[in-house]
């Protein structure tokens, strides 16, 4: 009997345009300092919803991102968010 192989999962990205691909630029206070980072739309949802289940404020969970950071603070948060994702799916290549 010969094994069925599952198609590889597909990937859905945004439709290009305005919600998509534009970086939104948001401030925050870290350590009493403001700062800002620009996010593409899905990234900040992804960032709340990260907030939310860990029952932090954005600026705590943001804050805590920026100290183990070792880039620009937008590329730590989009990094953080793809490791966290792989980390619930086992992917953690």
């Amino acid at each position: 009997m010969t094994a069925i192989t599952p198609p590889p999962p597909t990937l859905t990205l945004p439709a290009r345009g305005k919600e998509a691909g534009n970086l939104i630029k948001g401030s925050v206070t870290i350590a009493g300092h403001r700062t800002s980072l620009s996010l593409e739309p899905v990234f900040w949802t992804a960032l709340r919803h990260a907030a939310t289940e860990s029952g932090l404020p954005l600026n705590a969970l943001i804050a805590a991102i920026d100290e183990a950071r070792t880039t620009n603070l937008s590329s730590a948060v989009r990094v953080w968010l793809f490791m966290r994702a792989s980390e619930r799916t086992g992917h953690d290549e």
